[in-house]
């Protein structure tokens, strides 16, 4: 039932901002800014936490899980360095996963030779 719920709740997640990108105009890189503000906003009225205790992977995976570590990292680094933990405590605490994408997305662009599109 656990994989139920986070198919569900991630793919509703994305279907909302399928809906905002087909219905608004918005262009894709303000509606991932949006999902990821709003990630960083729940995770700072202490939100979401529980909805992702709840919703288990499916909060996880979109963007708002993003957000949350970045206010996460924001939090513990103002708490640690002062004013100068608010500018780099989102890295420290994400620097992990963009690593990740970066890496992952280079190999996989040797792998499958993209072209420009033309």
């Amino acid at each position: 039932m656990d994989y139920v719920k986070a198919f569900l709740v991630g793919g509703a997640i994305c279907s909302l901002a399928q809906i905002l990108l087909d219905k608004t105009k918005m262009m894709p890189g303000r509606v991932m800014v949006t999902l990821v503000v709003t990630g960083s906003v729940l995770g700072c009225l202490g939100l979401y936490e529980p909805f992702a205790a709840w919703a288990g992977a499916g909060a996880a995976v979109p963007l708002l899980g993003f957000g949350n570590t970045l206010w996460k990292g924001v939090k513990e680094g103002l708490t640690s360095d002062g004013l100068l933990g608010v500018f780099k405590g989102g890295f420290t605490a994400s620097a992990v996963g963009i690593s990740g994408a970066l890496i992952f997305g280079y190999l996989g662009s040797l792998v499958f030779k993209p072209k420009m599109k033309g």
